[in-house]
């Protein structure tokens, strides 16, 4: 099936150094709509879950699994789709996934079950997947090199302006309408990303074959670890749980020591050799962990414990990514000429104290109360993440940036699935709904922010004594 439509030249190919205009207007639309519905569609259903578990008369733990299956899906089909991205075409599978995700998402008007739900959610995540593997590659092709500081801070604004919209569309359709409206809402971004999308970039596609095997094996080492880990935190036979788990590392070790040997691994486990950008990724990952612990766990502890309704809990949600919004293009602008490692630190140690000030809130606190808190979090998580990302895309080679982006992409999800098995964990323990989480999460971000200060040490940032430069070591990586 073709996805695609005639707004753009198709002959036209991506320049070196970026589209010219004003394809690269569309192009950044067709891109801004479909991280909107993958944002907003993946992120709207925390609001909700509560009344979902209600509605469904499920457990609170087990309505978490509306969000952890979404996020497994994505994480053991990221890199995997990356590879298969270079193959068949980067603007090609990126449209496939935005169909695939809008039909799942209007499919998800009609569950009237947790089942149902989760094998939509599976569905809508394997469309996402598509999308988000080679979304930074298409970024990186529609922004001269000069300026993807600004393009990764322009995709900033759309997570966290979508990020802003989804708890507070949610929180109000919630109050007007039952929760299946909730997941129809962000479809017209989807069609509005495949209509735009012929102005996408599309370089040339490698005739390298797809490594099914190590795809199989890439999705098995996330799936079961994490499945495994989900499996204990919902009461399942610990043992079961463990053996999971054991097969999952095993499965790990063979499938990294099979990618060492490959030319174009899955997963770029020679990227992840350079110093400086295994501290991005580890900082990243512990950061992503910290903030949906936080955002997951404090929906319940608002409307259980101060007894807001999900309309307010909306609206106390959204200075977080409100203030993102402002934060991250500022950062990324900054990350071309001030290093990663002082940005991402002073961020952190910002976030951390929010997150801490989270934790001890008044006995009665009131809107105000929680939004400030809401949007110093924001502020640090924006200080850290744009110049992080801008760190990992721009230091890569050009043909390996869709490997890259489904590594950033899958490090953000895995932080978010194991943030999301925390919550449930801490949820069962009966402590997921008080200040627990936010202390967790604080020190999550202080041990991130280390890792950003620790590349600033010339040993990290020019291994060996070789020249390299904090944002382009792209020499050391071929």
């Amino acid at each position: 099936m073709n996805v695609e439509t005639p707004i753009a030249d198709a002959a036209s190919r991506p320049a070196a150094d970026g589209l010219p205009s004003p394809r690269r207007f569309w192009a950044i639309g067709a891109v801004s709509f479909g991280t909107a519905l993958v944002v907003i569609d993946g992120a709207i259903a925390s609001v909700a879950l509560p009344t979902i578990a209600r509605d469904l008369g499920v457990d609170n733990s087990a309505a978490v699994l509306i969000v952890t299956i979404y996020q497994l899906v994505l994480v053991m089909t990221l890199l995997p789709f990356s590879t298969l991205g270079d193959r068949i075409g980067h603007r090609r599978l990126y449209q496939y996934g935005q169909l695939v995700f809008t039909v799942a998402t209007i499919l998800c008007f009609f569950a009237r079950s947790l089942p149902f739900l989760l094998v939509i959610r599976a569905v809508q995540a394997l469309g996402a997947a598509a999308a988000l593997s080679v979304s930074s590659a298409l970024v990186r092709s529609i922004y001269p090199a000069h300026h993807l500081g600004r393009g990764l801070g322009v995709n900033a604004v759309v997570v966290s302006s979508s990020a802003a919209l989804a708890p507070t569309l949610g929180g109000l359709i919630l109050g007007v309408a039952p929760w299946p409206w909730v997941f129809a809402a962000a479809a017209p971004f989807g069609v509005l990303s495949l209509l735009l999308g012929r102005a996408l970039p599309d370089p040339e596609p490698r005739a390298d074959p797809f490594d099914v095997l190590g795809a199989v094996m890439c999705a098995a080492t996330f799936g079961l670890i994490i499945a495994g880990l989900e499996s204990a935190v919902h009461g399942d036979s610990p043992v079961v749980s463990a053996a999971i788990v054991a097969v999952g590392i095993v499965v790990a070790v063979v499938f990294v020591r099979r990618e060492l040997t490959e030319e174009r691994p899955i997963l770029p486990v020679d990227l992840l050799g350079v110093p400086v950008l295994a501290l991005s990724v580890l900082g990243a990952l512990l950061a992503f962990i910290g903030s949906m612990t936080l955002l997951l766990s404090l929906p319940f502890r608002l409307q259980h414990e101060f007894g807001f309704t999900p309309g307010q809990v909306g609206a106390m949600l959204a200075p977080w990514p409100l203030t993102t919004l402002f934060v991250a293009p500022l950062a990324g602008a900054l990350s071309d000429r001030i290093p990663a490692g002082v940005l991402g630190g002073l961020g952190m140690a910002i976030a951390s104290v929010a997150l801490v000030l989270l934790g001890f809130l008044p006995a009665k606190p009131d809107f105000f109360d929680i939004a400030w808190r809401m949007s110093l979090c924001g502020s640090g998580f924006g200080l850290f993440l744009s110049p992080n990302a801008r760190l990992i895309v721009g230091s890569a080679p050009l043909s390996r940036a869709a490997s890259v982006g489904g590594l950033i992409s899958t490090n953000r999800m895995i932080g978010q699935t194991l943030g999301a098995t925390l919550v449930a964990s801490l949820l069962a323990l009966g402590i997921g709904g008080g200040p627990t989480p936010a202390l967790v999460a604080a020190g999550l971000a202080l041990v991130a922010g280390l890792c950003s200060l620790a590349r600033l040490r010339p040993a990290i940032r020019n291994p060996g004594g070789a020249e390299v430069d904090d944002v382009q070591p792209a020499a050391q990586l071929k």
